[in-house]
């Protein structure tokens, strides 16, 4: 990270408190996150425009008053849908609404102002291919809310505040080289998701176990045709796989709660990612699935863990489920996301997951399942298991499982516990640089099929299936990676030694307790 995106990110997140003080952290992420998409948009707008005006010696701001001021503002408006997905005029822009905010006056207050021009960016997509793209995307930032302050003025003069912070900052979004901006949104996710208790893991994978899903993922490829997440929160792991190889031609996702659905959305495009190469849906990935009849190369996912859902009957009959002959319990749809998952990966593709340990071991339905992918299907390539409270708003171990439908390791599932490897910082455990990429070098191991290399002592081992199919497919780590530590012998003539001695000190001290007592006249207390 070079120093001029660490000094953005903390510039953001400065500005991220002049508002924390008036609300909780899921209002105040929603608003400055806005503003600062916002603004990314106004810029883009203005870059492009100018681009395309060059030839006529304009400038976009120029256009008011312009003799043919029409003409030109419908011809960039043409353009700028087909290439950005949205328009702007010249003074809806983010620094003429902040200039006007601190002009004094009458025209200090810009909140109906600031409301109309958020309204007309969704607008001006209507009836354009973007139209979904961009819908309803500053819903969250409701400019009227009390959170903002009592009176119309006192949530204006906290608007115009903020604006005019964020207007001071570069960012420096005609580099094309950088995505400085893009890193720095990421980095206020995070941070907002550290705070955010039980609600983070509905909207953020913490950047190690992202980058560990990345890596499995993209192993030996550097492009991608497509990626996949079918509860894709903010968006991070999708755009975490992104880094990781040189092209993803097309991202797709699908998540549930509508203001995190807009955050990805905002996600995508901040990172530069057009909006005809991304789609994301707002609905219930379980129930309605958005994507059934596509198959992508690469899946990620961190569904929410032990979720509930409706476990249908009528779910019998759906092809993501129909062939294992039951449905995971309603108290536990862990293994509905993985069956839901499968479904949808190619047949070249590899998909990744985080879940509960509780996966591994238990019965029923869940165990029928799990025997189900690994004896029938033959789709289980590891299992790594993950330290305790990596995760926000959860303390829990959990797991990563790694399915492909056409193994290098037929015979064989790699199972690695990296519970151990982790540093404490706070009160929350994180992989470290290394710790990532011993889990990733050992997998890689595995895949190229030096099999006996993958084995480390009491980290990873590659157990036959004949051996899971013992142990009844329970794919409890522990039964197959040792890390039992043998504790050093115990010396009992050393300890006798030690006992005789603390004997001889005590009586010593009694006797020298009872002179005491003599002395004074008073009885011994023993």
């Amino acid at each position: 990270m070079t120093e001029q995106t660490q000094q953005l990110q903390t510039q953001l997140w400065n500005i991220a408190n002049t508002l924390r003080g008036k609300m909780d952290a899921d209002d105040f992420r929603d608003y400055i996150l806005g503003f600062i998409f916002y603004k990314y948009l106004s810029t883009k707008m203005e870059l492009y425009a100018n681009e395309i005006l060059e030839p006529d010696q304009l400038k976009f701001r120029d256009l008011e008053d312009h003799a043919q001021e029409e003409a030109y503002l419908e011809a960039v408006k043409d353009a700028a849908l087909d290439k950005l997905g949205y328009f702007l005029l010249p003074s809806e822009l983010f620094s003429e609404l902040a200039k006007r905010g601190n002009s004094g006056g009458k025209h200090k207050f810009i909140l109906g102002d600031l409301t109309k021009v958020l309204a007309h960016i969704e607008q001006s997509t209507m009836g354009s291919e973007s139209e979904e793209d961009f819908g309803n995307l500053f819903e969250d930032l409701d400019l009227t809310s009390s959170k903002l302050g009592r009176s119309e003025n006192d949530k204006n003069e906290l608007i115009v505040k903020v604006l005019s912070h964020l207007e001071e900052i570069d960012f420096d979004i005609a580099n094309t080289e950088s995505d400085m901006l893009g890193d720095a949104y990421e980095y206020l996710i995070g941070q907002f998701a550290s705070g955010a208790g039980k609600k983070a893991g509905e909207f953020y994978t913490p950047q190690q176990v992202s980058n560990v899903l990345a890596q499995i993922v993209t192993l030996g490829k550097d492009r991608l045709k497509s990626v996949y997440d079918p509860t894709c929160g903010s968006g991070s792991l999708l755009l975490r796989v992104a880094k990781q190889v040189k092209e993803v031609s097309a991202f797709y996702g699908q998540e549930m709660n509508p203001t995190t659905y807009n955050l990805c959305r905002m996600n995508m495009i901040m990172h530069d990612v057009h909006y005809k190469r991304f789609d994301i849906k707002n609905e219930n990935t379980l129930e309605k699935p958005q994507h059934e009849e596509m198959r992508f190369e690469a899946v990620v996912a961190n569904p929410p863990f032990s979720a509930k859902w409706s476990a249908s009957p009528l779910f019998m009959s759906d092809d993501r489920f129909s062939a294992y002959g039951k449905l995971a319990p309603k108290s536990k749809a862990d293994f509905t996301f993985v069956q839901h998952m499968v479904h949808q990966l190619a047949d070249n593709g590899t998909m990744a997951c985080v879940l509960p340990h509780g996966v591994l071991f238990r019965g029923a339905a869940e165990g029928h399942i799990r025997k189900y992918l690994i004896a029938d299907r033959n789709y289980l390539d590891a299992v790594i298991g993950l330290p305790a409270n990596i995760f926000y708003g959860t303390s829990i171990p959990t797991c990563i499982l790694v399915m492909k439908k056409n193994r290098a390791n037929q015979d064989n599932i790699l199972f690695i516990d990296a519970s151990q490897h982790f540093e404490k910082v706070k009160t929350q455990n994180i992989l470290r640089e290394e710790d990532i990429q011993q889990i990733v070098a050992t997998y890689k191991t595995y895949t190229s099929g030096a099999l006996a290399e993958a084995q480390v002592d009491k980290y990873s081992y590659v157990a036959p299936l004949s051996e899971v199919a013992e142990n009844d497919y329970n794919l409890n780590i522990p039964r197959y990676v040792d890390t039992f530590e043998e504790e050093e012998p115990v010396d009992l003539a050393a300890v006798s030694n030690d006992l005789k001695a603390i004997d001889a000190d005590m009586a010593t001290t009694d006797a020298t307790i009872a002179d005491y007592c003599k002395q004074l006249g008073i009885d011994t207390p023993f």
